[in-house]
């Protein structure tokens, strides 16, 4: 068998380890009910099947030191989602006695979340320190790395949204210095993951999902951030945030774009994904809405931040410049509204049928909509129509009421051991990939909390 980097290595997907499942189990019950002699290949292949499956059942309970090996990257997309909510309640355009500190709390409770995050994903590659490597090599979690760079980057927005009025003038500076900072690791990740993925991977485009385009997503909440950082700062600064978010922001979404072609090929060609990955089709949502709010909100800015000189006449270039962008954000909200409609429509069989198990990734349920959601606010407020900010406040009422749904459903399949569980996460085995292979091909024991990866059949 192949492996990453070896040429001819295709990167496995989930598909096929439920096929091999499927055939293994296939296999002990047409042995099971044989009475014939059975070869010593086979009998040996039907012994070590049976004690597999024998173990497997008997695995009733771990340590929470051995569950927590299967702490993945993915649990970033909760810290995402939560300052996501924050920010949405942050833009609602009609306020209300009471709705900042409704802010504030899902700001500081997603602080919390993210401490937890940082710690329990150190503590796995502390504890487990062959799982640091693997999770930027593995055909799933490695797309899920940026989610530490987006959660980061999220805090930073709500610290300047709840914290700048309510701090000293030295948070001015201080966030000032994060966004940059914040910029550089949106560069790092962005590109690093994706040459990671194609160094070691080979993707086919059956496979391809809109989660190819979650490494793009640090650089996608960079223009968001630097509207809101912009409109505080004095005019010499605020003009270099403008630019530099604007400037990656493009970045964002162009290479969002390309990998948009390739999933709308993919339908085409292939069908919808299947059910278990659905949930993933909503991160298609992200790129043109933060997008058209971040062109929008910028747009606003320079209005202070172009110097009177700026190209000749500085108002007037920011009246272009308003103008051009609130027109071309409303064709990627448009965009944005129909990519929420396909996902949407997509889950129908799955919601129908009862097909729909909890994941990490049903957080993408969330984030990528809190972008429709102020993006929404966002061309209300440009054409200054009190009817797409109710929209949009209904939205932000049903998006709020959904966290609530997939936190609750979290801590659920926590309990019912649906996650943070071996072969049950984003670091499951795959096909050639094997946590079994990480320590030369030595299976660790179930006490150490691993499951031996599926042995392969002869037939």
């Amino acid at each position: 068998m192949t492996s990453p980097r070896q040429e001819g290595y295709r990167t496995p997907t989930i598909e096929d380890y439920e096929e091999h499942e499927k055939r293994r189990n296939q296999l002990e019950d047409h042995l099971s009910q044989s009475h014939l002699q059975m070869p010593g290949g086979v009998l040996s292949l039907f012994s070590e099947t049976r004690s597999h499956l024998s173990l497997t059942k008997s695995l009733e309970k771990l340590l929470w030191k051995e569950r927590l090996r299967h702490f993945t990257w993915t649990f970033f997309t909760m810290t995402m989602a939560t300052g996501g909510i924050a920010n949405v309640i942050h833009a609602v355009p009609f306020r209300f006695p009471g709705i900042d500190t409704i802010g504030t709390i899902f700001f500081l409770f997603n602080l919390l979340l993210f401490f937890i995050n940082v710690v329990l994903i150190s503590f796995r590659f502390h504890v487990f320190p062959e799982t640091f490597g693997a999770s930027l090599s593995h055909p799933t979690e490695s797309l899920f790395v940026p989610a530490a760079v987006v959660s980061f980057g999220t805090v930073l927005i709500n610290i300047s949204q709840y914290g700048l009025n309510n701090v000293g003038p030295w948070l001015n500076t201080a966030v000032l210095v994060l966004f940059w900072i914040d910029v550089a690791l949106a560069i790092i990740a962005s590109t690093g993951i994706y040459l990671v993925i194609w160094s070691t991977q080979t993707f086919t485009i059956h496979q391809m999902t809109p989660i190819w385009i979650f490494p793009a997503y640090p650089l996608l909440i960079i223009g968001p951030y630097a509207a809101i950082l912009s409109a505080t700062l004095d005019q010499p600064r605020a003009l270099d945030i403008i630019i530099g978010g604007f400037t990656l922001q493009g970045v964002g979404f162009l290479v969002s774009l390309t990998i948009y072609a390739a999933f709308i090929y993919r339908l085409m060609t292939q069908k919808l994904p299947k059910e278990s990955t659905r949930p993933g089709m909503f991160v298609s949502v992200g790129p043109s809405a933060f997008t058209a709010g971040a062109l929008i909100n910028l747009a606003i800015n320079t209005e202070k931040a172009l110097p009177a000189d700026f190209m000749g006449n500085g108002p007037l270039a920011s009246m272009i410049v308003r103008v051009v962008a609130s027109w071309a954000a409303l064709w990627l909200w448009g965009l944005a509204i129909w990519f929420f409609i396909v996902s949407v429509g997509a889950h129908w069989t799955c919601v129908r049928d009862g097909d729909l198990n909890f994941a990490m990734t049903w957080y993408s349920f969330i984030f990528p909509n809190t972008a429709l959601v102020t993006a929404t606010f966002a061309v209300g407020t440009a054409f200054r129509s009190n009817t797409i900010q109710i929209v949009g406040c209904v939205m932000a009422c049903v998006l709020i009421a959904a966290w609530f749904f997939v936190f609750g459903m979290m801590i659920r399949a926590i309990i019912h051991k649906q996650i943070l569980w071996p072969q049950k996460g984003e670091d499951k085995d795959e096909g050639g990939f094997r946590a079994a292979d990480l320590k030369g091909n030595k299976v660790r024991s179930y006490s150490e909390g691993f499951i031996p990866a599926p042995i392969t059949s002869p037939v």
